[in-house]
């Protein structure tokens, strides 16, 4: 029997290596004699960087101090492939909300400079292609600030310049590129994304992600305004509206961001991990798929690990078992999904610490449970 797992994260318990290791010993219980592959997997947030450069085979990792969200240093990191002059990039190493405490949370005055740092010092160790995953933001700038430091100002109807924090973006009128390095308008960039949110409006950046991010309901109105604002400002320098583009909401509009300052092309995150993996082309040998995740609501079905790998298994007619922490879709939602089985890893009543404690085991025992279920029908 041939078995694929790919799976995700669970955030805050196990990495995919962990959770590929759980699954593994699960199926051996039940089927020693199982053919594994394994794959891990991301959506082009948190992860997506040490996959790829793992996956890169000379893949080396690069330390560089840069600005927070807040425009404080932090030491970020990225990776690097030197045969192929890739590097692959996470936007929150530099501007996640991670990195941020809580009561520090303030879409309206965070930036993405950060990222924009990491970029250039790709590009000064000879990147000629950056894969740059967004995802797990604190801000919502549109990607000005990162914008900022590859050289783009931003100025006012008065022609004075604007600090480029999400909380200015309504003040600005011009947009300037004389002083933007060379250099990156030589670099091919791809931009991986998990969501499919527009820029502004009900289903924006601001409207849907920024309360998760410290935003109050009138944040989220100026938030939404600048939005708009800083799209009516770059269609008029750049020749094009992106602003109804699926993505260009990402990331609190660094999606759109990329597309006007980077000439970027955006790509869902877990359809890039899987190519860069050479997944696809063994999924017509396989009998199963398991996948895994630490949440499957009705977000996992907006371009997250477990709907990409989905819809390739219905492709190839592959049955998908998933694994996961929480499960919140109903059935029919997971059948016009392509899922063959989900089940959440909780087998008991407990609280949150002690289901991120015992995840390892509770993974492992819910495997055992499915292949148990999956060996029996065939």
């Amino acid at each position: 029997m041939n078995i694929i797992i790919a799976p995700d994260k669970f955030r805050g318990s196990l990495d995919s290596a962990e959770v590929i290791r759980a699954i593994s010993e699960g199926v051996a219980e039940v089927c020693p004699q199982a053919d594994i592959h394994a794959f891990p997997l991301a959506d082009g947030g948190e992860g997506t960087m040490e996959i790829l450069t793992e996956l890169a085979g000379d893949g080396v990792y690069i330390q560089k101090e840069v600005s927070d969200p807040l425009g404080r240093p932090v030491l970020a990191q990225y990776g690097y492939s030197r045969s192929s002059q890739m590097a692959f990039i996470e936007m929150a190493a530099a501007s996640g909300l991670a990195l941020l405490p809580p009561e520090a949370h303030n879409p309206m005055l965070t930036n993405t400079y950060g990222t924009g740092e990491l970029i250039l010092d790709a590009i000064e160790n000879g990147a000629s292609t950056i894969l740059l995953g967004i995802g797990g933001s604190a801000t919502t700038d549109a990607g000005i600030g990162m914008a900022a430091a590859l050289g783009f100002r931003f100025f006012d109807e008065a022609g004075e310049a604007v600090p480029p924090i999400g909380g200015n973006m309504e003040r600005i009128s011009q947009i300037d590129a004389q002083r933007v390095d060379p250099r990156v308008a030589k670099v091919a960039f791809i931009i991986a994304c998990d969501v499919g949110n527009p820029l502004y409006g009900p289903n924006g950046a601001a409207a849907v992600y920024g309360p998760q991010k410290g935003a109050s309901d009138e944040m989220v109105l100026k938030l939404d305004r600048g939005l708009e604002r800083i799209n009516q400002v770059a269609t008029t320098f750049f020749g094009t509206n992106v602003g109804l583009v699926p993505g260009a909401g990402a990331a609190g509009g660094l999606g759109a961001g990329c597309l006007w300052f980077l000439n970027g092309k955006l790509q869902e995150g877990v359809s890039l991990v899987m190519q860069q993996s050479g997944l696809p082309t063994l999924m017509a040998q396989a009998d199963l798929v398991i996948t895994g995740e630490g949440k499957v609501d009705v977000q996992t079905l907006e371009g997250k690990v477990v709907q990409g790998l989905a819809n390739l298994c219905r492709e190839n007619r592959v049955p998908m078992a998933v694994i996961c922490g929480s499960l919140q879709l109903t059935s029919a939602q997971l059948d016009a999904a392509g899922i063959t089985y989900a089940a959440s890893i909780i087998n008991r009543p407990m609280n949150l610490d002690a289901a991120l404690e015992e995840a390892y085991d509770l993974v492992k025992h819910a495997t055992i449970q499915m292949m148990r279920l999956f060996s029996f029908s065939r």
